[in-house]
C-alpha cells in the first residue's frame, strides 16, 4: 500500500469509531456557540433597572438567599449592572448547584434556579462528560476530540491535490444538474471540511486542554518557554488573627473597598463566600463579562482583609504571562467569544459542519462499500467462457 493509501485507512477507520460522538459534540457546540445571548432574550429575571439608591452589601443578599435554600452554603455574590445580582450555592460533594436571582436595590427575589435542571447546564455536562461521571465521560471525549484531530490532519492530506487540473475541484463545489448526490455529497465532505478545518482545529486542542493534563502542561510549556504550569491552590487566611477579626462581615468591606477603588468600574464583581475557618475571601473583577479571561482574581485575608499573592494562573490579569492569559482564553476561545459576535458565529458555523463531517463521511464510505461489493457479486454471478482450445487433463489418458 501507498503512503496515501495507508492515511486514507487510518482516516476511515478512525472516523468510524469517533463519528457518532464528534457528531454530538457538534451539535452541541452549535447551541453553546450563543449560550449567553439566548439566555439573555428568554430569561427577564436576568435584568435589573439601574437605580438612583445603594446596592445591597454581599451580606444582605446572602442572607435573603439563604432564606429560598435552608441548609445550602453559599458560593458567592455577583454584581453587574443592569443586572440582577446571583447569589449561588454549589457543592460539588452533595452535588447541587443553585441561583437566586434578587434585585439589587430592593433585595426581591425574582427567580430561584436549580441549575442542574438548567437546558444549557444539561447540554454542558453532555458536551464535557456525556452526561456520565467525569471521570468516565471527560476521557471518552478527551479521546474522540483527539482522534477527531488526526481526522482534520490526515483529511488534509488526502484532500491535498495533486496537480493545478485537480486543484480547482478541492477548492470549491462541482455542482452541476447532471451529477449525483454521490458526488456532492463528497465535495460537500471535502471542500467543507477544508475550509472548516482552520477553524475547528483550535476548538479541537482548546477542548483537548480540558480533557488532558499532559496536554494542558505541554502547551503551557511551550508557550511559557519551558516553564511549568503552577496548579490552582488556595489561598488561605491566618488563623491566628482570628480575635482581630473585624466586626463588619468582611466580604462587605473588601466589596466596599473594591468599589471606591475603582470609580468608573463597569464590569462585574463577584465576592466568594469563605467556606472554612482558614479560607481566603475571592474577589473576581471582570471588565467584560462576556468573556473570561480578562477577569482579576484577588484574594483576601479573611481576619486581616490583607491582599494575599498568588502564583497560579488565576490571579491579578496584570501579573499574568502570555501562557497564562492563553490558558485563561481557553473557554472563551472554544466558543469563539474571543473575537466577539463573529468569533461566535465562525464557532457556530464550524461546529455545523464538524457535525456534518461524520454523516458524509459515513456515506461516502457506506456508497463506495455498497459499489464493491455490487461489483464483487455480478463478477461472482457471471458466466465463465469455455476454453475451446485446451482439453482436460483426463483427454489425453482416454486417447
Amino acid at each position: 500500500m501507498t503512503l496515501k493509501k495507508i492515511i486514507g485507512q487510518v482516516h476511515l477507520w478512525l472516523g468510524l469509531s469517533s463519528g457518532l460522538i464528534v457528531l454530538f459534540l457538534g451539535i452541541t457546540g452549535c447551541i453553546l456557540a450563543f449560550q449567553r445571548e439566548i439566555e439573555n432574550a428568554t430569561r427577564p429575571y436576568l435584568f435589573s433597572d439601574v437605580q438612583n439608591k445603594p446596592l445591597l452589601p454581599p451580606s444582605e443578599l446572602r442572607k435573603i438567599a439563604d432564606a429560598q435554600l435552608p441548609g445550602k452554603k453559599a458560593h458567592g455574590i455577583q454584581y453587574e449592572p443592569g443586572k440582577s445580582a446571583h447569589v449561588s450555592y454549589y457543592n460539588a460533594d452533595s452535588e447541587y448547584y443553585y441561583i437566586v436571582f434578587i434585585d439589587p436595590y430592593t433585595g426581591k427575589v425574582l427567580k430561584t434556579k436549580n441549575m442542574n435542571e438548567d437546558f444549557f447546564r444539561i447540554v454542558i455536562m453532555g458536551h464535557f462528560y456525556l452526561w456520565l461521571p467525569p471521570n468516565i465521560g471527560q476521557p471518552i471525549v478527551a479521546s474522540a476530540t483527539l482522534i477527531f484531530v488526526v481526522l482534520l490532519i490526515t483529511g488534509l492530506v488526502l484532500w491535498w491535490p495533486k496537480n493545478k487540473a485537480a486543484a480547482k475541484q478541492r477548492f470549491w463545489f462541482n455542482w452541476k444538474e447532471n451529477l449525483k448526490w454521490k458526488r456532492k455529497n463528497y465535495d460537500l465532505h471535502n471542500v467543507l471540511g477544508f475550509y472548516v478545518s482552520w477553524v475547528i482545529i483550535f476548538i479541537a486542542l482548546t477542548g483537548l486542554v480540558w480533557g488532558f493534563q499532559w496536554f494542558a502542561k505541554s502547551i503551557y510549556w511551550t508557550t511559557s518557554g519551558g516553564k511549568e504550569m503552577v496548579q490552582f491552590y488556595e489561598a488561605l487566611s491566618d488563623t491566628t488573627q482570628i480575635a482581630n477579626a473585624p466586626s463588619t462581615p468582611a466580604m462587605d468591606q473588601l466589596w466596599r473597598k473594591v468599589k471606591q477603588d475603582n470609580p468608573s468600574y463597569t464590569g462585574s464583581i463577584e465576592v466568594h463566600v469563605p467556606t472554612e475557618r482558614n479560607s481566603s475571601i475571592e474577589v473576581a473583577m471582570n471588565p467584560d463579562p462576556t468573556t473570561f479571561w480578562q477577569a482579576d482574581y484577588r484574594y483576601y485575608d479573611q481576619y486581616t482583609l490583607k491582599e494575599i499573592p498568588v502564583t497560579h494562573v488565576y490571579g491579578r490579569l496584570q501579573n499574568a504571562s502570555v501562557a497564562d492569559k492563553i490558558m485563561r482564553m481557553n473557554y472563551d476561545i472554544h466558543v469563539g467569544a474571543v473575537l466577539g459576535l463573529p468569533g461566535k458565529i465562525l464557532a457556530f458555523i464550524a461546529s455545523l459542519i464538524s457535525a456534518s463531517l461524520p454523516v458524509t463521511g459515513f456515506y461516502i464510505w457506506y456508497g463506495r462499500r455498497k459499489k464493491n461489493g455490487k461489483g464483487k457479486k455480478n463478477s461472482e454471478n457471471k458466466p465463465h467462457k469455455k476454453n475451446t482450445q485446451a482439453k482436460p487433463a483426463f483427454a489425453k489418458v482416454n486417447q
